[in-house]
């Protein structure tokens, strides 16, 4: 009898017991590594957003300093086939700009593309998600005389809350939200002497917003004239 008990195994109490144990500690683990998940997933997700903003504010300022405006055209107005400008107008939330730049990198071999371009940006509605802004970039590697359409079309930042551009009148020396090189109550045939770029995103820290903020200074403010009788 003293052999047989002191041998004896484990009661279903103590295995129950024992079971439970171990399935809070399990429980505990796997909240502590869901956690440490979560929180890795979530800054990666921010460091993404912030990296998208200046991404394209680095971008954007190197277009824009190549932006250009040429006077050369045919007497004949009806041969013209090429039409230099740069448009911008307000909008909420997204402004939008037209312009013709020397910012196009040829990335093919052979590719019958010079570093002339047409550049649009402007804010365009996720068809898939109500209320959501992106900001699109158009670029056409042939310049023609519709400054606003062709080429291709592709979202380069989701989830806007704002996007603002400011130009600097080199005339007046005032900031003002528009600008139109083609009209002559605008700013016929010259630039902006800089530029303002605010962009603000969606999905920051505590899910505020993300905002940043850029001047950039134009190198061909006057029009391109060389060889154009006067």
């Amino acid at each position: 009898m003293r052999a047989r008990s002191g041998s004896r195994g484990l009661t279903l109490l103590e295995i129950l017991v024992a079971i439970t144990i171990m399935a809070m500690v399990s429980i505990l683990i796997y909240g502590a590594f869901d956690g440490v998940s979560r929180s890795k997933t979530g800054l990666s997700r921010i460091n993404g957003r912030f990296h998208q903003g200046r991404s394209l504010l680095r971008r954007l300022a190197r277009e824009l300093s190549s932006a250009y405006i040429s006077l050369h055209v045919p007497y004949n107005q009806a041969l013209l086939a090429v039409r230099t400008v740069f448009i911008s107008k307000d909008g909420s939330p997204a402004d939008r700009l037209d312009m013709t730049t020397f910012s196009h990198l040829r990335v093919s071999a052979n590719a019958k593309e010079s570093d002339q371009n047409e550049l649009s940006y402007f804010g365009c509605p996720d068809p898939q998600v109500s209320g959501k802004m992106d900001l699109c970039r158009r670029e056409q590697t042939i310049i023609d005389t519709e400054p606003g359409k062709g080429g291709s079309v592709f979202v380069v930042v989701e989830d806007i809350d704002l996007f603002d551009l400011k130009y600097l009148d080199p005339q007046t020396g005032l900031w003002v939200d528009s600008w139109d090189s083609t009209q002559a109550i605008g700013q016929p045939n010259r630039l902006p002497l800089q530029a303002r770029i605010t962009l603000v995103l969606r999905g920051g820290p505590g899910g505020k917003t993300i905002s940043f903020e850029e001047k950039v200074p134009l190198q061909m403010v006057q029009p391109l004239s060389f060889a154009v009788s006067r």
